[in-house]
């Protein structure tokens, strides 16, 4: 592979892309379950996720390195400018190509997927937040990823947005019920986040970047996380507990509580933050796992009954 393309291509970090296309694949699995999931709406929707995912990881990389949060003494993987792979000028471009990329994807789906004036505003202008939150995360003078505000953005577009949002550009409404899986989805994507923080608790919070791991401080940010994982899968059974159909069906989906019990005890056996650090594929695929296994029992129901 040419040097150039796996610089950026480690830039992009795609291992982080589940967390961005989980909730694409789950409102579209509801969708499914009424008989309106569309297959083309779902794949400009998982375009549009990733590159929105590529667009925070690219804005991460910058405004941690100009902050210097990026240095020795952080944990996780070394990044393009703090590798010196790329130079801020050059990151400014890509982040740049980005939202163009983005944007482009976007109205495509939109104007692919909707049919109403008011529908397309809306979901325009919600693109547009989902642009600015990226981008002001880790950039600018204020980012609010510094002051902990984090976390609720990404329950937010991870979650609420990215599940009923997806669900309505299939089917055209929304179902109260959603409610309940697109809680387990964000909740699943702050646990991700979660780690990333208590990862670099230490040196964040020598840096300023005052993460809910920050405030919180490591005792009560495991507490946290162990909630944000109880949470999500019970928030994920009650729906399907609710739906009707055998309960049976649903049986698979406990596959899930065994691997987010066992994350679980994991972080809260940590002692130390560098023990967190190989935790993050583990709780992207806590996450994934979840979100695939609940979306696989609502299409067995569907097609069940």
């Amino acid at each position: 592979m040419n040097q150039s393309v796996r610089i950026w291509l480690d830039a992009a970090r795609p291992k982080t892309l589940p967390l961005a296309l989980v909730s694409i694949i789950t409102g579209s699995a509801l969708a499914f379950s009424t008989g309106s999931m569309s297959w083309s709406v779902a794949f400009l929707a998982l375009v549009t996720a990733m590159l929105l995912q590529i667009l925070s990881n690219l804005a991460n990389d910058y405004g941690d390195a100009v902050k210097g949060t990026d240095n020795d003494n952080r944990l996780g993987p070394t990044r393009a400018i703090q590798s010196g792979a790329v130079s801020q000028q050059d990151m400014k471009k890509a982040i740049v190509l980005n939202i163009v990329l983005t944007i482009v994807a976007g109205l495509g789906l939109v104007f692919h997927a909707l049919d109403s004036a008011q529908s397309i505003i809306t979901f325009i202008g919600l693109g547009v937040l989902a642009i600015i939150a990226a981008i002001a995360y880790t950039v600018g003078n204020k980012p609010y990823g510094y002051a902990g505000l984090g976390d609720i953005s990404v329950f937010i577009f991870f979650g609420l947005l990215g599940v009923s949002g997806t669900y309505f550009l299939h089917t055209g409404h929304i179902d109260s019920l959603l409610f309940l899986p697109a809680v387990g989805c964000g909740l699943l994507a702050v646990a991700v986040l979660n780690v990333n923080n208590m990862r670099d608790i230490e040196n964040d919070s020598a840096c300023g970047k005052h993460t809910v791991a920050v405030r919180l401080g490591e005792h009560k940010a495991k507490i946290y996380h162990f909630t944000l994982l109880l949470c999500a899968v019970i928030a994920f059974a009650c729906y399907l507990v609710l739906q009707q159909s055998p309960l049976w069906i649903s049986l698979p989906f406990v596959i899930s509580l065994i691997v987010v019990i066992k994350h679980g005890r994991a972080v809260w056996q940590a002692t130390r933050p560098a023990q967190i650090a190989p935790m993050m594929p583990i709780v992207v695929k806590c996450s994934l796992v979840t979100n695939i296994l609940f979306s696989g029992v609502v299409i067995a129901q569907t097609l069940m009954t």
